[in-house]
């Protein structure tokens, strides 16, 4: 088992979300980190989906996503050169004496301070999943009051560009054919 990251591009339209979780379910996968976002193209979504699976498992749930409906293209991120991120905002206690330390790690890990009171510092850190792993295990000895996580968005390094029309696939004549990933079965 390793932990996969799919992005699928979706018709912005109700009910896309609730059938990719419910294919992941019905599957028996649990989602890692589960994104939604609005991309450059009006009318379509991107899900950035990692989950944790085998190689074999990973390729089923890309032709499951696939089959339904509302999906237009499904790309595995997992073995590509890839940017991922997350962001976090992270509440931390604070004293007079600590208070300059927690500032400290905020420079160390090149986030910023958001909100502040007596007692509490509120921190937005972004980078990869592992960054702000680590970012909030130093902060951990303080007094983290609160966590929250907006899960992992990817992109693919470099120029190629990744469009919502489903990659080509040839056909056993040879012929190039466009899979429309659109299915009836679901």
């Amino acid at each position: 088992m390793a932990k996969h990251t799919l992005i699928a591009y979706v018709e912005d339209v109700p009910g896309v979300l609730n059938r990719v979780a419910s294919l992941f379910r019905r599957r028996n996968f649990n989602i890692d980190s589960l994104t939604v976002g609005r991309t450059e193209q009006p009318g379509v979504s991107r899900l950035t989906v990692v989950v944790d699976a085998t190689e074999a498992g990973a390729r089923i749930v890309e032709a499951n996503l696939y089959k339904l409906v509302n999906v237009l293209r499904v790309d595995d991120l997992t073995h590509k050169s890839a940017l991922m991120r997350e962001l976090a905002l992270v509440k931390v206690k604070v004293t007079p004496q600590t208070r300059s330390e927690v500032l400290q790690l905020v420079e160390v890990f090149r986030a910023r301070v958001v909100d502040v009171d007596e007692q509490i510092v509120v921190i937005e850190v972004t980078g990869t999943p592992e960054k702000i792993g680590k970012f909030e295990l130093v902060l951990r000895n303080y007094g983290i009051v609160e966590v929250v996580r907006t899960g992992a968005v990817a992109m693919s390094r470099g120029s190629e560009l990744i469009s919502t029309v489903p990659p080509s696939v040839r056909t056993d004549a040879g012929h190039e054919h466009h899979d429309s990933g659109i299915s009836m079965s679901v």
